[in-house]
């Protein structure tokens, strides 16, 4: 079984709790022995595949297979061209540079429903969506890269696993994914 779920805000990746104040995967009513395949922090929202099969884990994660993870990041000031190309070219995190990735800023900037809580705003900075496709998952590592740049995320959300979207699933659904759309992630 593979699952497909919108994880919102400030939920973990985990079914039991890590003493914070998070909520659980625990509370979406998942058919037993499901575990998520990778993480979101709780900090972020997006797609989320979880499952019983253990080729998934082998599948999703292997950083050899490279599979893209497609993210759209909402950020502190308007990135300028050479600002994105930085990102894509790879940033120094943590010591280590990040792989090539795709960059760009969204036109036009999609509307969004708020998060809740909402983002701080500063009236006197704006803000603006770039959207970022990776082909490593380390830790936090779309947060660090745009940071590295000078443009904070303030809200982030993952789109898409391969060409798998998160589509039409509302905030905290999900639904079991038909083989069809299994292929979708590991393309």
């Amino acid at each position: 079984m593979v699952i497909a779920f919108h994880k919102p805000y400030g939920v973990l990746s985990a079914f039991t709790p890590d003493g914070s104040s998070h909520r659980t995967l625990a509370e979406f009513g998942f058919p037993k022995n499901v575990y998520p395949v990778g993480r979101l922090d709780a900090d972020s929202e997006g797609l989320l595949v979880l499952t019983d099969e253990p080729r998934f884990n082998q599948l999703l994660l292997n950083p050899d297979r490279r599979h893209s993870k497609t993210y759209w990041a909402q950020v502190e000031r308007v990135p300028t061209r050479a600002a994105l190309l930085e990102l894509e070219k790879g940033v120094v995190i943590e010591g280590r540079p990040t792989l090539p990735c795709q960059a760009c800023l969204l036109d036009p900037q999609p509307t969004l429903p708020p998060r809740n809580p909402p983002i701080r705003l500063r009236k006197t900075v704006p803000d603006c969506w770039i959207e970022l496709v990776l082909h490593e998952g380390r830790n936090r590592q779309v947060r660090k890269m745009t940071a590295a740049i000078g443009h904070p995320t303030l809200r982030l959300i993952r789109l898409a696993i391969g060409k798998l979207r998160l589509a039409s699933l509302a905030l905290g659904e999900w639904r079991e994914l038909a083989p069809p759309d299994q292929s979708l992630l590991v393309t």
